[in-house]
């Protein structure tokens, strides 16, 4: 399919900057080309972890400074990757931050993690309803590295994607291969000399891809996007998200100073619809659209 077909993404993400780390290359691949691409995040993610000291006092504000301020820097990574079209899931701050699992937060009234499935799933079906995307992308159903508010994004992406019935084509839940993070931190050793490292963010704890809370068998990886065109864009999306990523061109680090690697060759994992041609010695489509004819 071109971009003249009149292609549809939508993107279900569970808090700012969410989209910029997993998906931000391939939308902005996506919308260059013509696509109309959306995004709906499901909470403010106020309870972030802020990293800059001078933006430490948004942290745990009871006014909802920090939510407040993550919307701003969404909107502003928004435009760096020419996404025009986002929306919070419900209305902005209908569902709060649920916080790491087992912690506290996760009980909080109104959070995310709380939400009736049904009635989150309902909003969802209504920008489905207006944006008609044949291919829909969120986390799997362990959210990716296990955020309840991202298990919760699966589930409700889900559910919208059965009520749908049929109108979105293709469901996918984000991915990232251990070949590649095995590779990834090689890398990053290798570049640095040994040191540990990088930008202010050490590594030096993470010894395998087995100590890593994240990583797909490459077995059931199914999709790889390669939107390294749009590395540049996704970085500068990144950097956006200033209270919650510090970036150090081509590696990041997020509140836990553990080094990262940003990629401009994205992941997938079909869950349902369709799979496309696969190419190379992956067996992997290389478009999230192909296979619908």
């Amino acid at each position: 399919m071109t971009a003249a077909d009149g292609r549809r993404l939508l993107l279900v993400h569970a808090h700012p900057d969410d989209e910029s780390i997993g998906t931000g290359a391939t939308m902005a691949k996506y919308a260059a080309e013509g696509a109309h691409v959306a995004l709906v995040t499901c909470t403010l993610g106020e309870l972030g972890e802020v990293i800059p000291a001078e933006l430490g006092h948004l942290a745990w504000d009871a006014d909802g400074g920090l939510g407040q301020y993550r919307i701003g820097e969404l909107d502003a990574a928004c435009k760096v990757l020419g996404v025009s079209d986002h929306r919070f899931l419900g209305w902005p701050g209908k569902w709060r931050d649920s916080g790491m699992m087992d912690t506290p937060a996760n009980d909080f009234p109104g959070c995310f993690w709380q939400a009736n499935v049904e009635d989150a799933a309902r909003d969802l079906l209504t920008v489905i309803e207006e944006v008609h995307p044949q291919v829909m992308v969120t986390y799997d159903d362990n959210g990716f590295y296990g955020h309840p508010d991202h298990i919760q994004a699966h589930r409700v992406a889900k559910r919208a994607f059965e009520m749908a019935g049929g109108s979105v084509r293709k469901f996918y839940a984000t991915a990232l291969p251990r070949s590649v993070l095995a590779e990834s931190m090689a890398l990053m050793r290798d570049s640095q000399g040994g040191d540990t490292e990088i930008g202010g963010a050490d590594f030096s704890r993470v010894d395998s891809v087995d100590d890593l809370p994240f990583g797909t068998d490459d077995s059931n990886v199914t999709t790889e996007i390669d939107a390294s065109d749009y590395m540049e864009a996704k970085l500068a999306a990144m950097r956006a998200h200033a209270t919650q990523i510090s970036v150090d061109s081509p590696f990041f680090a997020l509140s836990d100073q553990v080094g990262r690697r940003a990629m401009g060759t994205e992941y997938y994992t079909l869950l349902a619809g369709p799979r496309g041609t696969v190419h190379g010695p992956s067996d992997r489509e290389d478009d999230l659209f192909d296979g619908l004819g």
